[in-house]
């Protein structure tokens, strides 16, 4: 049929819109609707369920995909540590006429669920196939409904549920959490490697992992000798799925595939080249203390940990005279069913380069002194550790004067007691900022993260790293020590560029806490020997944290060649950081018992293709350009026409 020229053109503009629209990156404040999502990771054992997602730091908002092998409902939410009752749960899928559900509900006992008085999920697609059925939404960090929780930087507990058809009821055998930082911020992987890599592998071989439920297996390694200085720069992942996700990276944890459950963290020291060090394979804190030397971490891997690079422009400096040249290999066992038989040969592959970056990269540790004098009473519900790091000697022992550090990365470290971490920055007695903390820290997810934005520390400042534990499943004293039924509290800042301080910790006078809990102690010993004495109520676990807060800190701080100098210090208030707004729904009416004192701050702009439920019931032009821009477009049609 012939076309007037009106009817050709506006056909022609119609076209050009809509490869214009396919084309253009999408718009407002978050991935749109088939935008990539950079982040992925499956939630179960069995490869299931595929969870997809991506967030907006500054519009405070995430959007997920998830993906799961069923025709039936799924359902993505949050949930905290110790039940699923009350967690987050948004929840979808496809009915066998075409037509779609989709809603935000939560768990009013461990298997009833309840649709939210406020829907704060915004559906950007929910298809289903032969093969899987997806659902992708976006929802604010934090919404003003009581029933939703908050997403954090925190360590956040994902939790994913499927139906294998569309009747909404949970069943447990397909209900899985994972721990996983939602909000976690990656350097950009795209970076071509450097021609000139060159890999070597630090690594034990063939050690027989003792039947202890602990072992801290220990030995020296030296470093490859080059001519002119290097960079370390590139890891890789434990596993080759999450290699193939992401490929530049720092080192690599090698794992041996049976033993990886075993394998709790692998850290790398760098030794002090004025260090006679022994030689084999033996147990780092065991009975020759030579194998504890070399105190200064230059990189690791704990458990649930993935991947890590570093910024751009920093890396791990190799061959000049400052530099190492021997490293202390230590890996962390745990054998908690005491396998007899099983070797091992796991370690760390670095690449480094002669393509050198602008700064070198420094660690420090703080936290708690790890040894005896760290106590944590039993049946405790929370108990409070404090440690404390005075700058003001850095320039004296580093031997020249210490540029401000910059942290850009930290890792946090405690055992199974720990709950939560954080790290504070004082200027002039002052709290100045929150550094880094996770307030649902998980022992089994233990990975290097980057900070938002640059951490400036200068000489002169305080840190103060704070430990709340939970000790309700024990009837005994929980020590500080090495083992995982030990205890640490220990924070690692990334940062450049590089000195020679290694580590400034600190410890509570522990005589003090002895008298103030009424036992007589003359030295250290007799202190910690008096915590034995006491009986642990709950009012006296309050007592003990008080004391221990109250105490002097005896501050310890060490240099990469071993030097130590003490100084003292006290802990300083912490003042907790306010919770922003929350954000006022545009997807559901906010009852006023909901509406939470902190305050509501206006709905952003509406996600790209949020206005549409899914492709199925829109034309394609409205899922690209919505509904006015639809209308606008069918209008002028009609008028060529």
């Amino acid at each position: 049929m012939l076309q007037t020229p009106g009817a050709m053109a506006c056909a022609l503009l119609f076209r050009l819109l809509l490869l214009m629209a396919l084309a253009a990156p999408s718009q407002g404040n978050g991935p749109g609707p088939t935008s990539r999502l950079r982040y992925s990771r499956f939630l179960d054992p069995s490869n299931v369920i595929f969870l997809r997602w991506d967030f907006d730091l500054e519009a405070e908002i995430i959007t997920f995909e998830l993906q799961v092998r069923t025709a039936g409902w799924v359902g993505l939410g949050v949930t905290n540590r110790y039940t699923n009752v009350g967690s987050d749960l948004v929840v979808g899928g496809v009915l066998p006429d075409g037509n779609i559900y989709f809603s935000d509900q939560h768990l009013v006992d461990e298997d009833t669920l309840a649709e939210d008085g406020s829907q704060d999920a915004e559906l950007q697609g929910l298809t289903e196939d032969a093969v899987y059925t997806t659902m992708r939404f976006s929802r604010p960090f934090r919404s003003c409904d009581p029933h939703d929780q908050d997403i954090t930087s925190d360590t956040m507990r994902v939790l994913a549920t499927y139906g294998l058809d569309d009747t909404l009821k949970l069943d447990r055998e397909r209900t899985f959490v994972k721990s996983i930082f939602l909000l976690q911020i990656f350097h950009p992987d795209d970076l071509d490697v450097p021609e000139d890599t060159i890999i070597h592998d630090l690594e034990i071989t063939d050690f027989l992992i003792p039947e202890d439920d602990t072992t801290y297996a220990c030995t020296f390694l030296p470093l490859p000798i080059v001519s002119k200085k290097h960079h370390i720069y590139k890891r890789e992942n434990p596993t080759r799925q999450n290699y193939l996700l992401r490929y530049n990276e720092l080192f690599e944890p090698k794992l041996v595939h049976h033993n990886e459950t075993m394998v709790h963290h692998i850290l790398v020291y760098a030794c002090g080249n004025a260090s006679t060090l022994p030689t084999g394979i033996s147990d780092c804190y065991g009975a020759d203390p030579a194998f504890s030397l070399c105190s200064q971490v230059i990189m690791g891997w704990a458990v649930g940990g993935t991947s890590y690079q570093f910024p751009d422009d920093v890396g791990i400096s190799l061959g000049t005279p400052l530099d190492p040249q021997w490293i202390r290999l230590e890996i962390h066992y745990s054998n908690f069913h005491n396998l007899p038989g099983v070797y091992d040969s796991s370690g760390i592959r670095m690449y480094y380069t002669a393509t050198l970056r602008k700064y070198d990269m420094g660690v420090l540790q703080l936290g708690f002194f790890t040894f005896p004098i760290h106590f944590i009473p039993p049946g405790a519900e929370s108990f409070m550790s404090y440690g404390l790091c005075k700058t003001e000697k850095f320039e004296e022992m580093n031997g020249a004067p210490v540029p401000d550090i910059q942290v850009f990365g930290y890792l946090l470290h405690t055992h199974l007691a720990g709950r939560a971490l954080q790290a504070v920055q004082y200027k002039n007695g002052t709290q100045f900022r929150t550094i880094c903390k996770d307030d649902s820290y998980d022992f089994n997810l233990q990975e290097t993260r980057d900070l938002p934005h640059l951490v400036e520390i200068k000489p002169g400042d305080e840190l103060l790293v704070e430990c709340h534990y939970q000790t309700l499943d024990r009837d005994s004293l929980t020590f500080g020590g090495p083992s995982t039924v030990n205890e640490m509290c220990l924070v690692f800042l990334f940062y450049y560029p590089r000195n020679n301080i290694s580590s400034c910790m600190g410890y509570p006078d522990i005589i003090y806490v002895a008298h103030e809990m009424g036992e007589e102690a003359s030295d250290p010993m007799e202190g910690m020997m008096a915590m034995n004495n006491v009986e642990w109520t709950p009012e006296n676990i309050k007592k003990a944290e008080k004391a221990c807060k109250e105490a002097q800190q005896m501050v310890i701080i060490k240099t990469i060649d071993e030097i130590v100098e003490n100084t003292t210090g006290w802990i300083s208030e912490i003042i907790p950081t306010p919770r922003g707004p929350c954000l006022e729904s545009s997807g559901g009416k906010v009852e006023p018992q909901d509406k939470i004192p902190a305050g509501f701050r206006a709905a952003p702009m509406a996600l790209s293709g949020s206005e549409t439920a899914t492709p199925r019931h829109l034309p394609l032009a409205a899922l690209f350009f919505g509904q006015g821009a639809l209308s606008w477009l069918l209008a002028t049609l009609q008028v060529g026409v």
